[in-house]
């Protein structure tokens, strides 16, 4: 069977991959010039099993309030908001007030995350990819009591999940981190001990090369116009290619896999998909004394900003933004991000050798990604999956290679079916 994937970050890409070792021909469609150069570009470097967790959490509703009139707050709206903005934030406080929802996409989420974790470590083991991956857990630190609190009924999930965690002591913290500064606040951390790193731009383009190798097509820099579709199933798609010149491609089935760009492909097939592009920043710094930097991932719960060692760089991460499609880098987010990191591991890296970047993560307000078959019969959608696309790229790209071949997915998948919208 002929399968277009559309969108080459890592979702598409380990997509194309699971469906390429089943035999089916693949041909995947990316509007950049290379591989995983959008949304997958400067993430957070995390692949965070266990963190993961729905976007509509009651418990965050009355914090996130302060944090948008904070000046390092994690939480950021561009003033004027769009409507579109307006209409995803009380999308978001609809899904977090409705009873049971958060709990029952959470562990969803957790499952899924599981399974990716699983489906990551045998594709290592098949592959040998070079992209400073590893699973040397994570760390969410903890900078005051009501915040371990909060972390102790998280690790009651965590075992009940059967995911592996610890609660550690500030010394125990610092065994584990010693090149974190001594000078606090810590009060502990939950220690996410299975979870894992890596550069997804790496990943995404090393895992493009194997797909190749195996037989896939990518093209490159052409631009999905619209699927061409019948009241049962999708016939062709219309792209504009690399020439710019308007082209059909027919194939047996089709997989949605465009981050923030899905919603416009399948809205004239009925379909409405509230992706929302929420805006977050990373930069990437070679580390000037590598003692002095983190082991793997530390969460620092003041700033809300997460660091990762990626071999002899650090990357670090922060902010949810709400600014539609703006690229924007104000200098202040930057700053936020570095005080963060010189305030945990001072003197590690030289912050005028950083690369910025920004980027859009495809989230829905409810939270979980959107996987499933689609409104026509050889429809499918891989996407939507937020701030964890990296961490659930090989789980979900399995399940819905499962889907497409008829099989009964190895996850659950009620929580992520792309018509809930509509129910």
């Amino acid at each position: 069977m002929h399968v277009v994937v559309i969108g080459g970050g890592v979702v598409g890409v380990t997509t194309a991959f699971e469906l390429s070792r089943r035999g089916h021909q693949v041909t995947v469609l990316e509007r950049h010039s290379i591989a995983g150069n959008e949304t997958s570009k400067g993430n957070a470097a995390q692949r965070s099993y266990g963190v993961v967790y729905p976007w509509a959490d009651p418990s965050m509703v009355f914090k996130a309030l302060p944090w948008l009139f904070k000046q390092d707050g994690p939480l950021k709206l561009r003033m004027p908001p769009s409507l579109d903005a307006v209409q995803f934030m009380f999308s978001t406080l609809r899904y977090a007030w409705s009873p049971g929802l958060f709990g029952f996409n959470k562990r969803a989420m957790l499952r899924l995350g599981i399974h990716s974790r699983e489906r990551f470590l045998k594709l290592e083991e098949e592959l040998s990819l070079a992209f400073d991956g590893g699973h040397r857990g994570l760390l969410q630190l903890a900078s005051t009591p009501d915040e371990l609190e909060v972390y102790r009924g998280t690790q009651r999930l965590l075992n009940e999940m059967g995911i592996a965690s610890r609660l550690l002591t500030p010394e125990q913290v610092y065994e584990a981190e010693p090149g974190m500064a001594r000078n606090g606040p810590l009060y502990g951390a939950l220690s996410y001990d299975t979870d894992g790193t890596g550069d997804c731009h790496l990943f995404s383009r090393e895992l493009a090369k194997a797909c190749e190798d195996k037989g896939v097509q990518f093209r490159y820099g052409v631009q999905v116009e619209r699927l061409k579709a019948n009241s049962q199933t999708v016939e062709s798609v219309i792209l504009r290619n690399e020439n710019g010149q308007q082209e059909t491609l027919a194939a047996d089935a089709f997989v949605i896999s465009a981050g923030c760009w899905s919603p416009e492909l399948v809205r004239p097939l009925g379909l409405k998909l509230p992706i929302y592009p929420v805006k977050g920043y990373s930069i990437t710094v070679p580390l000037k004394n590598p003692e002095k930097a983190p082991v793997s991932t530390i969460h620092d719960d003041n700033y809300k900003v997460v660091s990762t060692r990626l071999g002899d760089r650090l990357r670090s991460t922060g902010f949810v933004e709400l600014a539609d499609f703006n690229r924007d880098i104000p200098e202040a987010r930057i700053a936020t991000i570095w005080k963060s990191v010189e305030s945990r591991y001072p003197g590690c890296a030289d912050l005028s050798a950083a690369e910025t970047w920004t980027g859009f993560r495809p989230m829905t307000p409810d939270g979980p990604a959107i996987i499933g078959r689609g409104p026509r019969n050889n429809l499918y959608l891989n996407t939507g999956h937020g701030t964890f696309g990296w961490t659930f790229s090989a789980g979900s790209a399995d399940v819905i290679a499962q889907v497409i071949d008829g099989e009964e997915p190895a996850v659950c998948l009620d929580a992520f079916r792309p018509g809930r919208y509509q129910e």
